[in-house]
């Protein structure tokens, strides 16, 4: 075809990277040590006796002068418990108690304008029935 001429398409070479060296990435694994579970049949070895624990611990407990009467007094776990329960419980309701009075006070729009309809419409129906 005479009347068509193409463009000439000229590539640059690419720059010599023969002095540049390549590692592959290296990373850390994290290791750690084995757990040893015991077996389920462990037993104790021969000649070895059980310890004979009987001694139980004193419960805490506080002296009334007067009468004389020990009242027991409950244990830290017990204390511990109860403390992390009532602190719950009352943040709880400190946070919450505003959306709860939020949305009593919608029903109770709500439910009075339902109401107030209704008183209406009755009234509306007596009229008529008067005239």
């Amino acid at each position: 075809m005479p009347g068509i001429s193409f463009p000439n398409l000229i590539i640059p070479k690419a720059p010599n990277i023969s002095g540049i060296e390549f590692k592959p990435p290296s990373a850390k694994i994290p290791s750690f040590p084995p757990i040893v579970v015991p077996p389920s049949d462990l037993q104790r070895p021969e000649g070895v006796e059980e310890e004979s624990n009987t001694e139980e611990p004193v419960a805490p407990s506080v002296t009334i002068p007067i009468i004389d009467f020990p009242l027991p007094l409950p244990t830290a776990e017990v204390v511990t418990a109860a403390t992390y329960a009532a602190v719950t419980a009352v943040a709880a309701t400190t946070f919450a108690q505003p959306l709860f009075e939020k949305i009593k006070k919608q029903i109770q729009k709500f439910l009075q304008k339902k109401i107030d309809k209704w008183k209406e419409n009755r009234k509306k129906k007596k009229d008529s029935l008067e005239s």
